[in-house]
């Protein structure tokens, strides 16, 4: 929680809190954005309304969490070009199993992740998979950003503030899933391309403007976070980030699956995974 002061908020009285709260509508600091039309209608091809079982839009200082059972497929929609989301991923069955954005990057041999990539737990198993990725690149390496370097960029940094930091805002999302800011990850950027240059330098991608997506599939029971804000490299004077559309819809796993043997490394992190359901009576 901050420990800004209310008055630096504007929130120091009932009503200027009143106040406070109704301003934040339509400004992208509400958890609810606003959908552009043209990126709003339809559900991606093939799945039916009675199959979705979470539509949510998120806008620059927004956060969320879900649970997605095994097989189901959740994309995130950049729906401007212009975005950042950390993602953080646990368990279901054992929260204490959490995405290892370290183990992802050098068991895979690839920091770049897109379709076919896994995103691994730190005991090796497969908690999501990207079966579908049209976005420019993904960030795996730098992780969220926090208040002091909110406050150092833009004045505020706090949950509560117009510039909230990611970290603490998913601290938020984690509390409402039975989870501690204790058991946050770095996480992964997405739509954040990050490169590394020769020399160690780490680079942040141009916005493209472009709308975009990425499509994971869950390979078992799972808790997913999601918090929208700058990157940590973004170092626009503005608070920047798009609105990001959460889609998640009930899907049949394909047989055989073309993502388990696109690398030997894989194959292993899936035959953890199965041993792990097999252990549970997971299906």
């Amino acid at each position: 929680m901050s420990s800004q002061p209310l008055d630096d908020y504007g929130t120091g009285s009932l009503e200027d809190a009143l106040a406070h709260a109704r301003s934040q509508a339509g400004t992208g600091a509400e958890t609810q954005a606003t959908v552009p039309a043209a990126a709003a209608g339809d559900l991606p091809d093939g799945v039916s309304a009675g199959a979705v079982v979470w539509d949510e839009v998120l806008g620059a200082g927004g956060y969320a969490g879900a649970l997605l059972l095994r097989s189901t497929v959740v994309r995130f929609t950049d729906l401007t070009g212009d975005t950042c989301a950390n993602l953080q991923v646990f368990n279901a069955a054992l929260l204490s199993e959490r995405l290892n954005p370290a183990d992802t990057v050098k068991v895979q041999w690839q920091a770049y992740l897109g379709e076919e990539s896994l995103v691994l737990s730190d005991l090796g198993r497969v908690l999501l998979t990207i079966v579908a990725d049209t976005a420019p690149g993904h960030d795996a390496l730098c992780g969220h950003t926090n208040r002091l370097a909110n406050e150092a960029t833009y004045g505020h940094g706090g949950v509560h503030g117009p510039q909230p930091n990611t970290r603490d805002l998913l601290a938020l999302a984690a509390a409402r899933r039975d989870l501690a800011r204790r058991d946050l990850t770095s996480g992964l950027n997405l739509f954040a391309g990050v490169r590394v240059a020769d020399d160690g330098g780490l680079s942040l991608s141009a916005p493209t403007g472009r709308i975009a997506h990425v499509e994971l599939r869950a390979e078992m029971d799972v808790v997913v976070l999601l918090a929208v804000g700058p990157h940590p490299l973004d170092d626009r004077p503005g608070f920047t980030a798009g609105p990001v559309r959460a889609t998640a819809w009930r899907a049949d796993r394909p047989s055989p699956d073309p993502f388990r043997t696109t690398s030997p490394e894989r194959t292993r992190a899936f035959e953890n995974t199965e041993a792990f359901l097999a252990l549970t009576g997971a299906r």
